[in-house]
């Protein structure tokens, strides 16, 4: 199809390329004085005119054809999609600055993104082709439970899109500026980062934001990745391949219709969807941290996750004797979230004092004693998953719903807070693996 168009391309259009084609083939009927031909002439020249008409709309469709597998011009109703179109009033001034600063590819066409992740360009319009009803999708969905009782949906990307998605983080989205309040899905930052931040404090302030990456539209992610410095139309390509909007499954006629309940937006379960959600946060961390900086506060956000933290020793001299000032920092992060485009969970803000128990990102951040770990695992999980390998070393059977992979990543959580007893942990695991199952 490539090449089809590029000869088409070097003919001077399809026009051209198609009667070039006529003519190779020796299909065109040649133009006669039809009055004076004789009646058997007449049928003749009818018989090949009709032939050609017939040869010149398969080439036209062979030229659409080619023309369709190197060029997207329909997304889906709804969806603004030119290729022909230049800068409009959306791009950066210096749009090629800002993403040559940024270490952007140059993905100035459609063609190029398709080339840069090894598709077709058909196959990258069918990533990006948005449907309000559709006969398959792009993603398997399933839900898992959470603490509370409810149930959160897991949107995970077929394999191909998955791999089409992954070249987007490493070589787009993880090249957009983030802001160090953001500790999760950031390289050389985790949990255990994130936690350290807020260690020893006299307050901790945990703030949830509602419908994290429902909330952020397709249009959304465009807007960032022009501002990014990439083009009107790969950003368009971009934002619709990294999202989906929620489907619900009907039954219609004996076809099985995935029906979009709401607008594309960020997928939980996409590997592009947190590193976007970072992107996207870089203004409204800088003003969560300048209002913390202000109040006598420290600021961290891992992903949705929101903490503040006040020690009286590093707070204003001024602010010292009146203690943290917890009204004015919820009243103005209320705000400044909504300013954003996010919504604060009005049942998920807590405030945890010195003399109760402060957990960040699940570890525990009050003040420790000599010799144990600053932010480490809650006792009764470690408790938990020391009856479980001992019950396990019994030749007892575990909890129900619990598995050996679940116990190692228990494990695993201690050893990166603290090596040695995770280590041992893990070393037991290992040999309940290794061992032969009882009665063999």
């Amino acid at each position: 199809m490539l090449a089809r168009w590029k000869a088409i391309t070097e003919a001077g259009g399809t026009d051209e390329w198609v009667h070039a084609q006529l003519v190779a083939k020796g299909a065109l009927a040649d133009e006669v004085d039809f009055s004076s031909l004789k009646e058997k002439e007449k049928t003749a020249w009818k018989e090949k005119k009709k032939a050609e008409s017939v040869e010149r709309r398969a080439l036209e469709r062979q030229a659409h054809e080619a023309w369709k597998s190197t060029h997207i011009d329909h997304l889906g109703v709804g969806i603004h999609w030119s290729e022909a179109e230049g800068p409009d009033r959306f791009d950066l001034e210096h749009r090629e600055e800002r993403a040559r600063a940024n270490g952007l590819p140059a993905l100035d066409t459609a063609e190029a993104l398709a080339k840069a992740l090894d598709v077709s360009v058909s196959k990258l319009r069918g990533f990006a082709f948005h449907r309000d009803v559709d006969t398959g999708s792009n993603y398997v969905s399933w839900r898992i439970p959470k603490r509370d009782g409810s149930q959160r949906t897991i949107t995970s990307p077929k394999p191909e899109l998955k791999q089409a998605q992954r070249w987007v983080l490493s070589n787009v989205v993880e090249r957009l500026p983030v802001h160090g309040a953001a500790h999760g899905f950031v390289a050389g930052r985790s949990i255990l980062t994130n936690a350290l931040a807020h260690r020893g404090a006299d307050v901790v302030v945990k703030v949830d934001l509602k419908d994290f990456f429902p909330t952020v539209t397709w249009r959304r992610v465009k807007g960032l990745l022009r501002k990014g410095g990439l083009p009107e139309g790969t950003s368009t390509l971009l934002a619709l391949m990294s999202t989906e909007a929620p489907r619900e499954l009907l039954s219609f006629r004996g076809k099985t219709l995935h029906v979009a309940k709401g607008p594309r937006a960020l997928p939980q379960g996409a590997p592009t969807s947190p590193g976007i959600t970072n992107a996207l946060c870089l203004r409204m961390d800088k003003r969560l941290s300048a209002l913390a900086r202000k109040l006598g506060f420290t600021y961290t956000r891992y992903a949705d996750d929101l903490t503040f933290s006040w020690t009286k020793a590093k707070a204003p001299k001024a602010r010292r004797s009146q203690g943290a000032p917890v009204a004015v920092l919820l009243a103005r992060v209320t705000d400044i979230v909504e300013a954003e485009g996010f919504t604060v969970h009005p049942d998920k803000t807590r405030v945890a004092r010195k003399g109760s128990r402060q957990r960040v990102t699940g570890l525990v951040v009050n003040e420790a004693k000599e010799g144990t770990p600053a932010a480490r695992v809650p006792r009764d999980v470690v408790r938990r998953l020391r009856a479980a390998i001992h019950n396990r070393q019994q030749g007892k059977p575990g909890r129900e719903g619990e598995s050996l992979e679940q116990l190692k990543g228990m494990a695993a959580f201690l050893y990166m807070t603290d090596p040695v007893k995770g280590r041992a942990y893990l070393d037991q695991l290992a040999k309940l693996e290794a061992a032969p199952p009882a009665g063999a």
